[in-house]
């Protein structure tokens, strides 16, 4: 590096430490400092998805603002915040927060207690989230903290205990005033007598309040009195910061920025690095050169006069929010039309995290075609004020500079400076309009800012300019629609002629990026349709009589929904008054971990330090669907520096997976992410760099297939069909009084665990044994799968799971591919090898739910009573079998649901596909299979005339019986369920409801759906069931408990240390988990099928036994003696402290043949009743409330319990509503983070959730009666699904279209607007499928 002169050294705090770092590399993201600087090693600030989206990663800055001498806290996501911004700065992370070493922050405290943490991958993020807004805000409002968790997801907990730990923080506003006074409000059903009230043992608390540390404002961290002093006298000097391929030059004046502008014209401006970050990491483009200027104060100015605001480029998004809300509250209504246009959209413009970063100068010019702000600026009438070397100018925000035209856009040496937005002026409206997957934190599909001048007194326009985003590269203008339009008055004809002129000017074409063209289409004339409204409401108290008037039925057009803070209540049975006050068995404990996950002490896979000599591992995968390799050149990645190896096929010493499923690509490739090869070097970044510069030569196969379609027409199947029969179903047909046929459509899902797959291999120095440290649910398989690719014993590896960042299935077979790629690595370099997916990696690779299509046939009589049934389903499963068979299974076995029909016919059968190959998800095809039985009730309800849940009643299991495949049950909980539900939720009342609101408005409408629920538990195998455990007594009293389940976030550990304690009758805090190791107990089974916490406590409580048993003779000895006294005096009598527990098993088979068996140990029943409203309009929907009821048995730990039913349903909401997975038709996966696959966030969480566990009921055959909840409430959140479909039914019968519309999952808001046809999606232009290639297919 010689001849290159000096870099600046770089000085922030962090957690009250200096920091100085000598060479700072641009390129070194906050988040990589964080974790990987050895003096720091902070790694509680996790890595989860690399864009800003999820706020795991979300620290607290400080800076004292140079205008103001105040100083700002705010959140950032540490994984966009490149380290060299931070000159000056004070960066909190969830460490310097507090410690459970030291002291625990009452934030932390909370979290942890409220049990608002399962997996604990997400919680450091959260805990940051709420810290800066208790240090800006230490009496929040609860619409205060609904902001600042938006920006944040959770894959476990559902949000609601989330919620409820930072409630205790805020101001009482709209809690309940009864609480305390004798139960809550919501905690009443319809009827006070039924069973749920007996209230003495009935319980609604899972935590106590009264316990929590109060907030003291005056014990955090105090801002370091160096950077106030650094603040006060700013340094002049231009800083700078050369990395290898990048220098960041921050000039300490406008002075100095515009001669650096002047010198390097194509170096762009870089304040939140939300724009350029991402794009960076997606597109690989580096800027040799990047100017700063976050020093500059002249960017963040803010001026206003009577003309308007001038708002600098370099203040935040969240600045500009509060700066427009002061001047909203200040100035009359008219002249701050334009600034509550933006205001709505800031607020629901991705997460506060990023509206803290991303500077209004960035969002401008970056022009993103989906930009929120850049249409209403352009209707409003903004100026751009731009300054460089030569003097400055303005010029307009106008479509010309929207589209990127030299002649009115910025020139290479300009800056720009401000932004000036006039105010309003009398007779003028402007409205914002935005549609996207959810309503907050997601990119629109389309947004508008439409603003019309009225000539006074009349209602002709004078003005009009219109503007969308989403439609186009770049925000579009409608400037020739609207010039059509002036001078004439504001009315129908005006509306339909400005219709024809809108699709005519703003024209999409069918292969549009993006896809969703129609629906597109329609959302232009729908707000355009939404804004006329609302012009028409401004001119009714003019003169009433002279304007048309908007009719009541159309009011609701008007309103968009607004986000309210989730309220509920948690009902549980609480433990019997004589149980003694040390056995924790039924209380609501909290999770082992969680004041650990709360301080970013709980260690994951990737938190482990790293070793000496690791060397990391990237992959490269495929990008065909289906192709021969002709060759892999590796000789440019070879020279590269770093580089120490490339692992292929051939270089595996054992076995290469399976004949089904290779790990590593050999001649030929599958589908779209398949693995080649991989890469090893000795950091990420090079290994990352590494897989860039790896050449594959394919040659293309045919056929290619995609869609289930495709597979049927190719009869491309994975194994056979698998078939269940009974009764007579052609003679049933014949009987009945009508037979209804249809189809319905279960999109795809993502696992979208927070920590994405991961592994450590560290080969030992001797006998070729390894160390393992995994994120897996079947450590035991990871052992096996290594021990076959690299040709040596089982018991030479050790498999290690200490805890995993979130499972749901994704993480039983994928962990063992990456795992033995990664230990082929690390025997052929002698190296330990670090592999850590990248997210987008992630998703592309791994698979996820199976995709299904399904097709029924139903016969039944007039009055709603099913007779035959015939269900054909067909699942994506990929390229290789997987464990797709089995699902199969699950899913014709489960099909059934809760009814009971004479007559009936199941098929089942998985489709070969090139894609990545779907694998197992919580449900295991239940979710899918489930929905096209309740569909088929409702298309019977809808021709019948009944209600659903009428028909769902008619057909319900009701005495003891046999299911199709002959395993007798009682139906008696189910019952109890659902009529508990119905009770609950005041179904009935409910009901009236909304069809009193539907009579009365034309553009919402509301649903509501109630659902049963029989879901078996357990493996289908009785191999499967059964487990192990060692308990090991120290001669100090002190006990060590270890079981073959692994801690996935379900709180399995916590529940065998409850066993342990009541089985040892002695405290939990005696007691300790270390972690699940193959060394200790072997040849497990995965932790999956509900059935963990029942078979591994069996284990533990047979090893307990043992030990008690040995105990005995000591302890009617010495009766009044301590634990301690026991176990000394059997160390002494050399009676063995160490026992190994195991339970054979429950049993279960199958016999495919015959179609019977008793393939489950027993089941879980439940009943979930939810109410949604739908904007006809746009095809958004708002949760209004989900009363849940669950028969968990005897809970062993009701708050876990109630956790694992809300997560799941959120999770399966997600699946019936916003997770919509996107490929191309040539087989490549769109949607691969956050940005583009919309889990629910916390502004999803029904209005209203209630959830109940039906009191106590006996199951003998469980660990103390309790039942496995860890997959079912997955299929209740159908529920929302069949409320918004039962909305949906009413505007197409208020329209008068046919009831029966084929069903498809996600109901996503393009599918409910255009299933809501009206006037709007009968006039948009359609194209010829032929005519066109789309940018997406359905692959179900």
């Amino acid at each position: 590096m010689l001849g290159l002169p000096q870099s600046d050294e770089l000085v922030f705090f962090v957690n009250g430490r200096k920091v100085i770092e000598r060479n700072a590399d641009p390129e070194v993201t906050l988040l990589t400092f964080l974790r990987k600087n050895w003096t720091l090693c902070l790694t509680g600030t996790k890595y989860a998805c690399g864009r800003g989206s999820c706020g795991a990663c979300t620290v607290m800055v400080s800076k004292c603002d140079p205008v103001s001498k105040k100083i700002r806290h705010f959140s950032i996501t540490a994984c966009l915040v490149p380290i060299c911004s931070l000159y000056g700065a004070a960066v909190t992370t969830v460490e310097g927060v507090g410690s459970i070493k030291t002291k625990l922050h009452p934030v932390q405290e909370r979290i942890a207690k409220s049990h608002g943490t399962q997996c604990g991958f997400c919680t450091p993020g959260m805990v940051m989230s709420m810290y800066t807004l208790l240090r800006n805000h230490p009496q929040p409002s609860e619409e205060q903290l609904m902001e600042a968790l938006g920006g944040n997801l959770c894959r476990c907990t559902g949000y609601r205990p989330i919620l409820e730990s930072g409630k205790t923080f805020c101001m009482e506003s709209n809690g309940c005033q009864q609480k305390g006074a004798g139960g809550c409000c919501l905690a009443q059903g319809e009827e006070d007598s039924s069973s749920l009230c007996r209230s003495s043992d009935i319980s609604t608390e899972l935590f106590a309040k009264d316990e929590f540390q109060p907030l003291d404002p005056t014990q955090e961290l105090i801002f370091p009195p160096e950077l106030l002093r650094l603040a006060e006298n700013p340094e002049e000097r231009t800083l700078t910061f050369r990395g290898e391929r990048v220098t960041w030059i921050s000039p300490g004046t406008l002075k100095d920025l515009l001669e650096l502008k002047v010198k390097h014209p194509e170096a762009p401006l870089v304040l939140g690095n939300t724009s350029l970050g991402p794009a960076m990491k997606s597109q690989g483009h580096v800027h040799p050169i990047l100017l700063s200027p976050v020093r500059i104060s002249e960017l963040s100015m803010v001026s206003t006069t009577s003309e308007g605001l001038t708002i600098g480029a370099g203040c935040s998004l969240a600045q500009v929010k509060d700066i427009l809300a002061e001047r909203v509250s200040e100035l009359p209504e008219e002249k701050t039309q334009t600034y509550r246009a933006l205001l709505k959209h800031l607020k629901s413009l991705a997460g506060q995290q990023i509206r803290n970063m991303a500077s209004l100068g960035g969002h401008i010019i970056s022009r993103h075609c989906y930009s929120d702000l850049n249409p209403i600026l352009a209707v409003g009438n903004a100026t751009l004020n731009l300054i460089s070397a030569g003097g400055a100018r303005q010029v307009p925000l106008s479509e010309h500079f929207l589209a990127g035209l030299a002649s009115a856009d910025l020139r290479p040496e300009e800056v720009l400076e401000s932004v000036h937005i006039p105010h309003s002026q009398k007779g003028e409206l402007v409205s914002a309009f935005r549609q996207a997957q959810c309503q907050h934190n997601a990119w629109a599909h389309v947004n508008a800012g439409m603003r019309v001048l009225l000539k006074e007194g009349t209602d002709t326009i004078e003005d009009l300019s219109i503007a969308f985003g989403g439609l186009g590269a770049a925000t579009v203008s409608a400037r020739q629609s609207c010039q059509q339009l002036r001078g004439r008055r504001w009315n129908e004809l005006m509306l339909d002629e400005a219709c024809r002129l809108l699709l005519d000017e703003v024209s999409l074409p069918g292969s549009a990026p993006g896809g969703r063209v129609e629906f597109k289409r329609t959302l232009v004339v729908s707000f355009l349709f939404k804004f006329y409204l609302q012009v028409l409401q401004t001119l009714k108290p003019l003169d009433g009589l002279r304007y048309p008037d908007v009719s009541d039925p159309f009011l609701s057009g008007l309103e968009d929904f607004s986000v309210t803070v989730p309220q509920g209540v948690q009902r549980y049975q609480s433990v019997d008054s004589r149980q003694p006050l040390q056995d924790p068995v039924g209380r609501p404990i909290m999770h082992l971990s969680g004041l650990k996950h709360a301080t970013g002490e709980a260690m994951f896979c990737d938190d482990i330090p790293r070793v000496e000599k690791e060397l990391f591992m990237a992959l490269v995968t495929s990008t065909r669907a289906h192709a021969k390799i002709i060759s892999i050149d590796l000789s440019k990645a070879l020279e590269l520096p770093g580089v120490v190896d490339v692992i292929t096929a051939e270089d595996i010493p054992g076995t290469n997976g399976t004949e089904d499923e290779k790990l590593l690509a050999v001649d030929e490739v599958l589908c779209v992410g398949q693995i080649i090869c991989a890469v090893a070097a000795e950091t990420d970044v090079q290994a990352k760099r590494a897989i860039e510069e790896i050449k594959v030569t394919y040659e293309d196969l045919k056929p290619v297939i995609i869609t289930i379609e495709d597979a049927i027409k190719h009869n491309s199947f994975l194994c056979p069909e698998k078939k269940l029969e009974q009764g007579n179903i052609e003679e049933a047909f014949e009987k009945v009084d009508q037979i209804v046929e249809g189809e319905v459509h279960v999109g795809g899902q993502e696992h979208f665990y927070m920590e994405t797959q991961r592994v450590l291999v560290i080969p030992k120095t001797e006998d070729t044994e390894l160390d393992i440290y995994v994120s897996t649910q079947d450590p035991a398989h990871v052992q096996k799968t290594v021990s076959s690719t690299l040709n040596i014993p089982s018991n030479r590896i050790t498999c290690h799971v200490k805890r995993v960042g979130g499972g749901f299935g994704g993480k039983v077979g994928k962990s063992a591919v990456f795992g033995a790629i990664a230990a082929v690595g690390a025997i052929k370099t002698g190296h330990p090898v670090r592999l850590v997916l990248d997210r987008e990696d992630d998703m592309l690779i791994t698979g996820g739910r199976h995709p299904l299509f399904g097709k029924y046939k139903v016969g039944f009589m007039n009055n709603g009573r099913i007779k035959a049934l015939d269900i054909e389903c067909f699942i994506n499963g990929g390229c290789t079998l997987d464990d797709s068979e089995q699902v199969t299974e699950f899913l014709v076995l489960k099909l059934e649901n809760a009814y009971k029909i004479q007559n009936l016919r199941f098929r089942g059968r998985a489709c070969m596909t090139n894609l990545p190959s779907n694998t197992a998800f919580r449900g295991y095809g239940f979710p899918q299979g489930t929905l096209v039985t309740e569909s088929c009730i409702t298309a019977v309800a809808a021709k019948c005339g009944l209600l659903p849940e009428k028909v769902r009643e008619k057909n319900m299991y009701k005495t003891v019986d046999k299911t199709i495949y002959k395993q007798a049950f009682s139906p008696e909980n189910l019952i109890r369920c659902w009529d508990e539900c119905l009770d609950k939720s005041s179904f009935g009342s409910r009901r009236k409801q909304v069809e009193a609101f539907n009579t009365k408005n034309y553009w919402k409408k509301k649903g509501l759906a109630i659902i049963p629920m029989k879901f078996s538990v357990g493996f289908g195998a009785t191999s499967y069931h059964q487990a192990a455990a060692l308990v090991h007594i120290y001669t100090d009293g002190s006990v060590l408990v270890t079981h073959g389940g692994n801690e996935l976030g379900q709180g399995i550990h916590t529940k065998m240390l409850q066993v342990a304690s009541r089985e040892l009758k002695i405290p939990m805090s005696y007691m300790h988990i270390c972690e699940t190791s193959t060394a200790t107990v072997p040849n497990t089974i995965a932790t999956a099928a509900s059935i963990g916490s029942d078979v591994n406590g069996r284990a533990v409580q047979n090893a307990c036994q043992i030990l008690l048993k040995r105990l005995e003779p000591i302890i009617k000895k010495n009766p009044e003696g301590s634990w301690e006294d026991w176990i000394e005096a059997a160390f002494e009598q050399r009676i063995s402290l160490s026992a190994t527990g195991y339970f054979r098993g429950y049993k279960a088979f199958m016999d495919w043949e015959k179609g019977e068996g008793d393939p489950f140990p027993y089941y879980v029943y439940g009943a979930a009743c939810s109410e949604v409203e739908i904007d006809c309009l746009t095809g958004a929907h708002k949760k209004i409330r989900t009363d849940i009821v669950m028969d968990a048995g005897c809970s062993l730990n009701p708050a876990i319990d109630i956790g694992q039913v809300e997560g799941a349903f959120i999770q399966g909401m997600g699946l019936y509503t916003t997770e919509e997975l996107k490929y191309s038709p040539e087989g490549v996966l769109y949607s691969r983070g956050p940005d583009d696959y919309k889990i629910p966030t916390i502004t999803d969480v029904p209005e209203e959730f209630n959830v109940s566990l039906l009191p106590a009921s006996e199951t003998p055959i469980n660990i103390y009666s309790s039942k496995g909840l860890g997959e079912s409430g997955m299929f209740l959140g159908s529920s929302v699904f069949f409320a918004i479909t039962d909305a949906v039914a009413a505007a197409r019968r208020e329209r008068d279209i046919a009831e029966d519309f084929t069903v498809k999952s996600p109901a996503t808001p393009e599918w409910v607007r255009m299933a809501c046809a009206d006037r709007f999606t009968e006039m948009i232009p359609r194209d010829d499928p032929k005519t066109f290639r789309p940018w997406s297919i359905p692959i179900a």
